[in-house]
């Protein structure tokens, strides 16, 4: 993904990459009622863009067509700045222009990430100073995920998705489909045919190449012929996964020939693609390049 570029009218662009989930266990249910889970975070090195530039004037403006209608006041990105704006006590604002690239609804973590990408660009540009460990937990309070994009690392996670160790991960690329599929999760979450009590699972389990599975990936496949579909084909150039509670679904690769071959021979009337996996977030580098 591209750096940060600076304009002189006062707007900067910032990546907010997407992420897979590698597999997604449900193990329990906590005594808060949520669902205690399992997982391994990959960030990507693909994602929105997002474009950000202080006002004097204390109003978050969202410009441009919102992600699958979405309104201004429900989008994530304009609820993270307002948040930090509130918890900062600040008088500035902020204009703010999402450039869509991660698919709505598809597991690959578009909205938490952009997000994220607020949180911790404002944060500079503003000059609050709150640093990861503070802006992690108002991330939280908007979605399980933010935290990971705040914290930026590959990661193995528990809890809701949020207590997060840092794992390193071996350089691969990743043939992404997206059937175009958008289900509720808290419907999925509902579902009498979800695996809630799965074995908790192990780093070692995960390194050693153990099938731990996506607990919503045969809910999915059997309600969503497409997405059944996309497994179909992605089952001729390899082994397919379910990424978070979306719809999207990928293959894993060592080099990026194989991966480019594989997508090559899919249907053209699928939405594929294919990126690399990143070994620490892009916005990461672009916030640490940056002269400030």
């Amino acid at each position: 993904m591209p750096a940060t570029t600076a304009a002189a009218d006062g707007w900067s662009a910032w990546p907010a990459p997407a992420k897979l989930n590698l597999f997604l266990r449900i193990t329990g249910r906590r005594p808060d009622g949520y669902h205690a889970l399992q997982t391994v975070f990959r960030l990507l090195d693909w994602g929105d863009t997002l474009r950000l530039r202080p006002r004097d004037d204390g109003r978050i403006v969202r410009h441009g067509a919102s992600a699958e209608g979405v309104e201004s006041a429900d989008d994530l990105a304009v609820r993270a700045a307002e948040l930090l704006r509130s918890e900062a006590n600040v008088e500035l604002g902020a204009d703010i222009i999402v450039e869509k690239r991660i698919p709505v609804g598809g597991g690959f973590g578009g909205g938490s990430s952009d997000a994220a990408t607020v949180l911790l660009v404002l944060d500079h540009l503003w000059g609050t100073g709150m640093g990861a460990d503070r802006l992690a937990e108002l991330g939280l309070r908007l979605g399980a995920d933010v935290p990971l994009f705040v914290r930026g690392a590959n990661a193995w996670a528990e809890g809701v998705g949020e207590r997060l160790s840092p794992l390193a991960l071996p350089p691969a690329w990743y043939l992404l489909a997206d059937p175009g599929v958008r289900v509720s999760t808290a419907a999925l979450f509902q579902s009498i045919e979800l695996t809630r009590n799965a074995a908790p699972a192990t780093i070692a389990d995960f390194t050693s190449g153990a099938p731990l599975g996506n607990a919503f990936e045969p809910v999915l496949r059997r309600r969503e012929p497409v997405v059944e579909a996309a497994f179909a084909a992605l089952a001729r150039v390899g082994s397919p996964r379910l990424t978070g509670t979306g719809s999207g679904c990928f293959v894993e690769f060592a080099a990026r020939e194989s991966a480019e071959a594989a997508l090559a021979r899919l249907p053209s009337g699928l939405a594929a693609r294919v990126v690399a996996g990143a070994a620490r977030s892009p916005l990461l580098e672009a916030l640490e390049g940056r002269d400030w």
